[in-house]
């Protein structure tokens, strides 16, 4: 009999607007509030104190903060919630209402408290590559990330985005689905991006594929 848990479900989530509850305003709540930021979520921190760099962040309006212990009315209409306090009863309490709610959870650093995990992530631009270890491992994650971040250098920003331009010029072109694909195939090999690099000039990769 297979015991094993089933696998993640890997995705990357649109939360533009979405709203977003923090419980905890300590170090552990910094990073997950700025990756929140960067997605564009709709943030209420709930704690009764926040850390300098937060006190700065809710001063420029970046996010909305309850000065409060944890009540379970303040997850009314949350999209997720992240439980990122240094105490074991209230990041349970916050995971039992969110669970009850239909509403995602992350309890921060405790596996059975959480619907989802944060990755190690790499960022160039609009590429991002997530790694987890399903909560096994984070330490692998993070040592994946420092390698992957040696292989794919801040050049696949730029790289990414000129792959952007061209496949709408491709797209908007009166070219067969076959000629299409083959094209698209190639302006993202590594030979291609190796010419890309070498020459900055897309437009002479084209030319080479067509």
């Amino acid at each position: 009999m297979n015991t094993s848990a089933p696998a993640l479900f890997p995705m990357f989530v649109k939360l533009l607007g979405r709203k977003c509850v923090v419980v905890g305003g300590g170090t552990v709540a910094e990073s997950k509030i700025e990756s929140l930021l960067q997605a564009g979520a709709n943030i209420t921190v709930v704690s009764p104190e926040l850390t300098d760099k937060l006190e700065q962040l809710e001063r420029r309006g970046n996010f909305t903060w309850v000065r409060s212990k944890f009540y379970p009315s303040q997850l009314d209409g949350a999209f997720l919630v992240i439980a990122a306090t240094s105490d074991n009863a209230t990041n349970e309490a916050v995971f039992r209402q969110a669970d009850g709610r239909g509403i995602l959870c992350n309890a921060v650093d405790q596996p059975p408290r959480c619907h989802f995990y944060f990755p190690a992530v790499v960022r160039r631009g609009d590429l991002q590559i997530a790694i987890s270890t399903n909560g096994l491992s984070p330490s692998l994650a993070q040592r994946l990330r420092k390698q992957f971040e040696r292989e794919f250098g801040p050049e696949y920003e730029d790289w990414l985005r000129w792959l952007g331009v061209v496949r709408e010029s491709l797209m908007q072109r009166n070219l067969s689905f076959a000629t299409r694909k083959r094209l698209l195939a190639y302006i993202a090999s590594r030979e291609a991006f190796e010419h890309w690099l070498s020459t900055k000039a897309g437009e002479s990769v084209l030319q080479e594929a067509a």
